[in-house]
């Protein structure tokens, strides 16, 4: 006989961000009938000295306490800097350092909010969680899969690739189902005081602040020569750290004597030279490229039984998914093959797998040929 759970009975400690997602997601879960509890991560320790123009910790925490004021339900706070300085912080540095673009949001909800946030809800006496991610969770049989949200603009499937199954077991994401604009709506209707609010567009644990002025904080800055394919020297870069392959703006070049007008993008990154190339083909095979390479893959449930394993994957956010090949390597790492050229392959970033809806998992993207 199939149980019936009361919800009554069941705890949810929703983290609270300050932001419109996870106050209408905290409205949801009260509206079904669960016992809600709200959590505020600190995750980073501001300098108050500095001049800020983004909206700080103690704005999101204001705006997440008028939430709970508003919906009834108690808010715990926390701060988990240190969980981040030791697990995201010190790998989006090293990472800088060797060249890679990396992506911390990825670490962040693998180490932090679906671990570290995870632990500290159960310890509360959390049944579970439940966050304002744009996803699903799907339960077959005895498996939890993770499936894309309603809203494919919106989608954070691509962030939460590196999440175990066993921690989809104990979380809600209450708003998958809907689009942007419901969500918007539902907090209109029921006059949330941060209806209007704008999203976050920054990283994780940075917030909005001026990247690079930030990351100068903590790595040197190395000014060094832009060149073109052909060995002109036609500017300076501010350091290597601060651009992305397929960058085309921020560069400060144009108007040259000997060029077209066409713009300008970032092809390699030559950390022996300090040397930034770029070239104004958009077709460049560099920047078009059908192969990567990824060490380790973070599958959410149990891998393929055998490979070549044939899926679809992206290798960045905003991107539709495109059909591939997964082979194992020689040194058990692995190469993914796609059947069309993919647009700046970044290592750093991460390659996401699916089958049709549902994410399978992800890796980091290491190279474009393999280690010798």
């Amino acid at each position: 006989m199939m149980s019936i759970v009361n919800k009554q009975t069941q705890k949810i400690i929703i983290g609270l961000s300050g932001g419109v997602d996870s106050a209408v997601s905290a409205l949801l879960l009260k509206q079904q009938g669960y016992q809600v509890e709200a959590l505020f991560m600190k995750n980073w320790e501001e300098d108050d000295s500095t001049e800020q123009n983004y909206c700080s910790a103690e704005t999101d925490l204001n705006d997440a306490q008028a939430i709970c004021d508003q919906l009834a339900i108690p808010l715990h706070t926390v701060n988990f800097s240190h969980e981040y300085w030791e697990n995201v912080f010190t790998y989006f540095l090293a990472e800088y350092q060797a060249g890679r673009t990396p992506n911390p949001d990825v670490l962040c909800n693998k180490e932090i909010k679906f671990k570290v946030f995870l632990e500290h809800a159960l310890n509360l006496g959390a049944n579970q969680i439940a966050t304002g991610h744009y996803a699903q969770i799907t339960k077959i049989d005895d498996s939890y899969q993770l499936q894309q949200a309603v809203d494919s603009k919106k989608d954070q499937s691509y962030f939460l690739h590196a999440i175990k199954a066993t921690a989809l077991a104990k979380t809600l994401f209450p708003i998958g189902h809907l689009t942007k604009n419901q969500v918007r709506n539902l907090a209109k209707q029921h006059h949330l005081i941060n209806a209007n609010k704008k999203d976050s567009t920054g990283i994780c644990f940075i917030g909005e602040r001026p990247f690079r002025q930030f990351l100068k904080q903590y790595l040197p800055a190395q000014p060094g020569d832009i060149q073109t394919t052909a060995g002109d020297i036609i500017g300076k870069h501010q350091g290597l750290m601060f651009y992305t392959l397929g960058q085309r703006q921020g560069l400060g070049i144009g108007g040259l004597k000997h060029y077209s007008e066409a713009p300008w993008y970032v092809l390699a990154k030559q950390l022996k030279t300090n040397t930034l190339i770029v070239t104004q083909d958009k077709h460049h095979p560099d920047l078009n490229r059908q192969q990567l390479f990824t060490q380790d893959i973070d599958w959410i449930n149990t891998p393929p039984s055998k490979f070549p394993y044939h899926c679809t994957a992206k290798v960045r956010y905003r991107q539709s998914q495109s059909p591939c090949t997964i082979q194992l390597t020689k040194d058990n790492h692995y190469l993914v093959n796609f059947e069309q050229p993919q647009w700046a392959i970044t290592p750093g970033q991460s390659v996401v797998f699916y089958q049709q809806q549902q994410c399978l998992g992800g890796g980091m993207i290491t190279d474009f040929e393999e280690a010798g």
